[in-house]
């Protein structure tokens, strides 16, 4: 596998642009003077059975922001962070008990732009050994692994669209199994996709 990973590293040291939740609606508008708070997000690839796969989380349907919804874990980047990789491996250590000392930082992508305001780092990590999931009590309803083929191929991206705040909103979504893998988790997963392929 150290070749694939390779082939991660030199993707992800390439420049590139970066993303949105807007990517999809151009007319969208954008609120004035916003600023936007940093974060990071980890993508833990591990290899299980001779393939590689991909860690996400569901969200507890019991939290007021995105209940419910597949995420990467991670979060907002406090003081006590370096930086926004760093940001990614506490909040993986808090929210599934991933030892920060177990991951491999292979590189990032450009960062995310989301509607709830926050510029979001996609940290891409090799899990280097196995660990104990712990799911951070009343924020982590589930977590599950993903063929990382599976959201690696552009071909599995479909557009959906909902309605929000009075507009019609179009959106990436990679569904995998019962897993609705949707808005800004897929939209920067298919960033990674797209990346691969370039």
């Amino acid at each position: 596998m150290s070749d694939r990973f390779q082939s991660f590293r030199e993707a992800l040291a390439q420049t590139g642009v970066e993303s949105s939740d807007y990517d999809l609606n151009p007319g969208a508008k954008l609120p004035a003077g916003r600023k936007l708070r940093p974060a990071g997000v980890l993508a833990p690839v591990m290899e299980v059975g001779g393939r590689l796969e991909l860690i996400l989380t569901k969200r507890s349907s019991a939290l007021k922001h995105h209940p419910g919804q597949i995420a990467f874990p991670g979060g907002k980047q406090d003081g006590g962070d370096a930086d926004v990789i760093a940001a990614a491996l506490r909040e993986a250590r808090e929210e599934i008990g991933l030892p920060s000392d177990h991951v491999e930082v292979l590189g990032t992508l450009p960062p995310h732009e989301t509607v709830t305001g926050f510029s979001v780092t996609p940290v891409i990590g090799h899990v280097t050994q196995a660990f104990d999931v712990v799911p951070e009590p009343g924020e982590v309803e589930e977590v599950f692994q993903v063929p990382l083929d599976h959201v690696l191929d552009p071909g599995n991206y479909l557009v959906h669209s909902r309605r929000w705040r009075g507009e019609r909103r179009y959106y990436y979504a990679v569904p995998y199994g019962p897993y609705y893998i949707w808005g800004a988790t897929a939209r920067m997963l298919r960033a990674w996709a797209m990346r691969m392929k370039q």
